[in-house]
């Protein structure tokens, strides 16, 4: 399989930096209570302003490839938000945050910010797993009259749940780089053993069973 040059670089930056985090053998325990041999933590690569320039230049390279200049950038709360400010600035337009349930005082807002009906929004996030959460912000923006073009994220599990959840609410998504990009770079680089990739790529076929078993 061929991987994008900057994929693979990102995926280093990425455990260089230990904004992804491996541990088989150990597993973390996500917010959910699943048990997962990975942990993935995007907000460090701000702390890093190499990295930082980095993921805002492919993020813009994305955003114009796939889906041109939009009339505005959203970032998803919270992890998309200073990400997509970034985006928004280098591109010279307008940019508004989307929370994942509206407030329960003041304006009641869900979307920070000002988009007006009929306008073009690509949305910015910052981890995409099952999908669920990103794409409340595109439920939002869509109720709020925007044209949501498609989601550009910076890292995905490529989980098949995910895929299932963007396809049903018909909104690309395109990513800077993923799970299988990172898991090569890993294997590469003697972050994990050959073993461990095995059980790595065990989890991202069901990690509710590979949860179980761990």
């Amino acid at each position: 399989m061929k991987y994008e040059d900057s994929a693979l670089n990102l995926a280093m930056h990425l455990l260089q930096i230990k904004a992804v985090k491996l541990s088989p053998k150990q597993p973390f325990t996500w917010a959910s209570g699943l048990h997962s041999p990975i942990y993935c933590d995007n907000r460090v690569t701000l702390s890093y302003p190499m990295v930082r320039t980095f993921i805002r230049q492919q993020f813009v390279e994305k955003v114009l490839q796939h889906y041109g200049k939009p009339d505005v950038i959203a970032g998803v709360a919270t992890g998309g938000i200073a990400q997509g400010a970034l985006v928004a600035q280098e591109l010279g337009l307008p940019f508004v945050y989307v929370r994942s349930e509206k407030k329960s005082h003041g304006m009641q807002n869900q979307i920070e910010g000002v988009v007006e009906p009929g306008q073009s929004v690509v949305v910015i996030e910052d981890l995409v797993s099952t999908g669920k959460s990103s794409l409340l912000a595109v439920d939002a923006l869509r109720e709020a009259g925007a044209v949501v073009k498609g989601m550009v994220a910076i890292f995905t599990y490529q989980l098949p749940t995910a895929t299932e959840n963007f396809a049903a609410k018909e909104c690309s998504l395109h990513t800077l780089t993923n799970y299988e990009t990172l898991i090569y770079k890993a294997i590469e680089e003697k972050y994990i053993s050959e073993e461990d990739q095995q059980s790595l790529l065990e989890w991202r076929k069901d990690p509710q069973a590979w949860s179980d078993q761990h």
